[in-house]
């Protein structure tokens, strides 16, 4: 049985690297998914485009750097002369939220979660990035434009303790951000980002709930429910075969070495062991 190391790290800038998307790839072209929506992907995470009569509904921000919000504006121009009006961003790291200070500054409204907010404070990047200027509590909120509604849903702590899922209902697409991560990388529980590998279990209950037929991931293609479900399934079978381990006894030093996963075809990546091994033990 071939056992497989989970990628570990330090918590600080080497967390950060990872977070930080697939290298420095440019800003991508712009794709339509469905009629009014658009992901362009490059220069960090994917982002998603909104089109409405009366504006633009961004989701994510790209990789801090004039260049690159010049470059992500210059894509949303190919489809629609509106200005960007409101932006979602789905967690404190750096290709989510790298250019929030610039839309602030252009007159946007910026939702995030209170915890993105308080993680965005502590966050070990340079620079560090401007906190959200409208700060949602709770488990959900919505902003309508242009007659379009788009929904985000705080289903609890996951890749981070700030992660929203975005809804578009009428189109029936979700925005993952990094809840699933694709091209062979395993989802990354960042613990001083208050992630949780038990909790992130509910997070994909509750989003498959959601009435969606395309999901869109922090990285990588388009996605079906079908995706999403198997890779859900995927990731709650390394989680329960993690807590056997540590039910048994297993060492921290042999942890990692004994989670069975070439059925799986990625490991989870831990900057923080000791808060996966804590996180664990408690559920025993």
């Amino acid at each position: 049985m071939k056992k497989v190391l989970l990628t570990i790290c330090a918590v600080g800038a080497a967390a950060g690297a990872f977070a930080q998307g697939r290298g420095p790839n440019p800003v991508q072209p712009i794709q339509q998914v469905k009629p009014g929506l658009y992901m362009i992907a490059g220069a960090g995470a994917n982002s998603e485009v909104r089109v409405t009569p009366d504006g633009v509904i961004l989701v994510d921000t790209k990789l801090p750097g004039e260049q690159n919000y010049n470059a992500l504006i210059e894509q949303i121009r190919t489809v629609t002369d509106k200005p960007v009006q409101f932006v979602f961003v789905t967690h404190h790291h750096a290709d989510h939220t790298g250019n929030v200070d610039r839309f602030i500054a252009a007159g946007a409204m910026v939702k995030g979660h209170a915890n993105l907010a308080t993680n965005a404070a502590t966050y070990n990047n340079n620079p560090k990035p401007a906190p959200p200027n409208a700060i949602y509590t709770g488990d959900r909120t919505s902003t309508t434009l242009g007659g379009v509604t788009v929904e985000a849903f705080h289903f609890g702590r996951s890749h981070t303790s700030g992660d929203s899922i975005i809804f578009f209902r009428d189109l029936k697409v979700v925005a993952l951000s990094d809840a699933v991560t694709t091209g062979g990388q395993g989802p990354l529980i960042d613990y001083a980002g208050g992630g949780s590998a038990l909790e992130w279990k509910h997070v994909f209950e509750e989003l498959l709930k959601l009435d969606f037929d395309a999901a869109i991931p922090g990285n990588g293609p388009v996605l079906t429910k079908a995706d999403v479900q198997a890779y859900a399934a995927k990731f709650t079978t390394v989680i329960d075969r993690l807590t056997e381990l540590v039910k048994k006894g297993t060492p921290k030093e042999q942890l990692l070495m004994q989670l069975k996963t070439d059925d799986i075809g990625w490991a989870p990546r831990v900057p923080a062991i000791d808060g996966l091994v804590s996180e664990l033990s408690a559920n025993r």
